[in-house]
């Protein structure tokens, strides 16, 4: 059962084969099989679970259920969640229970869809490894000696181990398509605001994307029509309509032009990454596509654009959890400094703090003009050259990530190395542009990711290309084999 696609899932719910209860038992059982191994949930909801899938069956029962009624979906612990614990993966938070559902959420259970619980995550998003969570790091399921990939590395492990069978996550630099390369899975960041932010705890607001985590394309297609749309209580949410996300899949490839761009297959790529996402862009050709070398001239600014803005808006967006009003609070603090100093001191881990001091120096009188501004005008010189670059092709292609998932600890000590990890996803955040990632191949047992991008409000056309090439192959229903 936990093998099947969500068409497949829906397929045998309406038919009466299999009861939501059933099915979501059935993660359930999963997670308390093989969570502990991996520590890819943080918190399992399974009374909530349950309450839900009841409420499901009646649903399907009444034939007034929806394509994805009664199927179970995990969390990425950022979104609030009404009632249950919403921690963004750390000690700041370890209490705090939402008084209201994340716009995604809301969605999602109109959808009547089954929150099995709420995945592991970096701390507040800040991490490409999830080894800052202070719940542990997770494992990912193909090696548990190497890092899931991160922030969403909790919801990458979580589908990829079947502990569900598909799950939300968010992108700030890279967070949904890097853990799905690492982890053999779909993932798509959407263009900013095509999916509300409203109740996804902000790192980074200007860069901040939710998307979906799944196994195939068809797959995201269908959560990502439930996610989407326009949100009032979100200023940053684009009153755009939504089309079907699943109307184009099937849609010929013929005259797509792909673009690829010079800097993404230079110094620093592993040389079997690279063969193997070049192999996979070659079987385009036979699809009807055509391939053009391009250029990407700004993309060396990416990190060092990224790393002043991120951390600048992390640092206004974290200044509200200060011990007061929610959080944590230290014990008997001697006057309000001390309140502060402490409750922030103890709540956050130090990636966390790494940015928060990172980003209120860039923003601090005397360096704003040289620093945070000076990120926003390279940010524009990042996105022109993706503007120049869609007059002349349709996608662009290369790899996600630069090499395969590596060993837990290699790079908790080298914050630079493990920012270079998402070298090749950040332009997509800065820009805000839609991207993804998609199985491609392996490399000694470990996965490989081929990175789609599209211009604006595009995803059809990404999701379309992703699902001819898995029409093609197979790479996308491999499973580890610990978790089959």
């Amino acid at each position: 059962m936990h093998t099947k696609s969500l068409s497949e899932l829906s397929t045998s719910l309406h038919n009466g084969e299999i009861s939501s209860v059933e099915l979501t038992q059935h993660y359930l059982d999963r997670i308390n099989a093989h969570n502990t191994e991996l520590n890819a949930y943080i918190t399992v909801s399974e009374d909530h679970a349950l309450q839900q899938a009841q409420l499901a069956d009646q649903r399907l029962q009444q034939k007034t259920a929806g394509k994805l009624t009664g199927i179970p979906l995990a969390h990425k612990d950022i979104f609030c969640t009404k009632g249950i614990r919403t921690s963004c993966a750390s000690k700041m938070l370890d209490s705090f229970i939402s008084p209201y559902d994340a716009t995604v959420v809301e969605k999602i259970n109109d959808a009547g869809m089954v929150t099995l619980g709420k995945t592991n995550m970096d701390e507040f998003a800040m991490g490409s490894s999830n080894e800052t969570s202070f719940y542990g790091n997770v494992k990912n399921p193909w090696d548990n000696n190497k890092v899931p990939g991160g922030s969403s590395g909790g919801s990458a492990a979580a589908v990829a181990a079947n502990l569900a069978p598909i799950a939300t996550g968010t992108d700030t630099g890279g967070s949904i398509r890097q853990p799905a390369s690492l982890c053999n899975l779909t993932g798509l960041k959407p263009t900013y605001g095509r999916i509300s932010r409203y109740g996804m705890i902000a790192f980074a607001s200007s860069l901040d994307q939710a998307g979906p985590m799944a196994k195939s394309a068809e797959d995201a297609a269908l959560l990502l029509n439930e996610m989407a749309g326009f949100d009032q209580r979100d200023s940053t949410s684009v009153d755009r309509e939504v089309p079907d996300y699943t109307a184009s899949l099937n849609d010929s490839l013929n005259g797509l032009k792909i673009g690829l761009p010079k800097e993404y297959f230079g110094e620093g790529l592993d040389a079997d990454v690279a063969k193997t996402v070049e192999e996979a862009i070659k079987s385009y050709e036979s699809l009807g596509a055509t391939i053009k070398e391009i250029t990407l001239p700004n993309t060396h600014l990416a990190v060092p654009t990224y790393y002043v803005v991120a951390p600048a808006e992390c640092s206004s967006n974290l200044s509200r959890m200060d011990g007061v009003r929610f959080g944590h609070r230290c014990d008997d603090p001697k006057d309000l400094l001390d309140l502060y100093q402490r409750s922030r001191g103890e709540g956050f881990g130090d990636e966390v703090k790494r940015r928060i001091m990172t980003g209120t120096y860039a923003l601090s009188a005397g360096y704003y003009d040289a620093y945070y501004l000076k990120a926003q005008q390279c940010r524009r010189l990042i996105s022109d050259d993706f503007q120049q670059a869609f007059n002349d092709v349709d996608v662009i292609m290369g790899p996600t990530a630069p090499t395969t998932a590596f060993n837990l600890g290699d790079k908790t000590d080298d914050p630079v190395s493990m920012y270079l990890a998402d070298i090749y996803t950040i332009s997509t955040n800065l820009a805000g542009l839609p991207g993804m990632s998609i199985p491609a191949g392996f490399v000694d047992s470990l996965p490989v990711g081929l990175q789609l991008i599209g211009n604006y409000f595009d995803e059809s056309r990404l999701l379309n290309v992703a699902h001819q090439y898995q029409r093609q192959t197979d790479w996308h229903k491999q499973i580890p084999n610990a978790y089959k």
